[in-house]
């Protein structure tokens, strides 16, 4: 089911009436457990790094992009937890701990958006009660995206409009300190 709403909102976000062959994407992250929980030390209830992902490439990417949304938020939602784009098409994976830097030396090029805390960068699950779930989203493009550092995540939907080859989905969890 996840595959299928992957690929749909993949042929949303590349454009009525073009014809791109959409490749399915393998999403993984070794901080996120068997059971789906997303550590601590990925939260900002705690270190508040990003975890190190990786991803299944698709051959004819020039760049990819990663967003990182929560569903289950009531204001704003979904409320965007990470964008980062214009990673370089030969890499398949992210350290963890990426910088709060709008442009990254490390991957070079790439640049990261204003989350919905109004910060640059990651910004880790802090559901204020009970259990979210988060989405994250790797996009293989066909180009890199010629969109400013900082942007926010409409900008970067726009900007992926009709350049998206694949998508790849990881779906965690993550209980608020008092739900534990």
């Amino acid at each position: 089911m996840r595959l299928i709403a992957c690929l749909t909102l993949a042929a949303v976000l590349a454009g009525a009436g073009e014809t791109l062959a959409m490749s399915a994407m393998r999403l993984m992250s070794p901080a996120i457990g068997a059971d789906g929980r997303i550590a601590q030390a990925q939260s900002s209830y705690g270190a508040n790094r990003s975890p190190p992902l990786t991803w299944t490439p698709v051959p004819a990417a020039r760049s990819y992009a990663i967003i990182l949304d929560d569903p289950d938020a009531s204001d704003p939602r979904p409320f965007v937890h990470w964008l980062i784009w214009n990673i370089p098409a030969g890499l398949t994976a992210l350290p963890q701990g990426m910088p709060p830097n709008v442009r990254l030396a490390d991957p070079p090029g790439a640049l990261q958006g204003r989350n919905d805390n109004d910060a640059a960068g990651y910004y880790g699950p802090h559901p204020p009660s009970g259990v979210h779930h988060y989405r994250f989203r790797v996009f293989a493009l066909n180009a890199p995206l010629s969109l400013a550092p900082g942007a926010r995540r409409d900008a970067l939907s726009q900007a992926m409009n009709g350049h998206v080859l694949g998508v790849g989905e990881l779906v965690a969890t993550f209980a608020a300190p008092a739900a534990r």
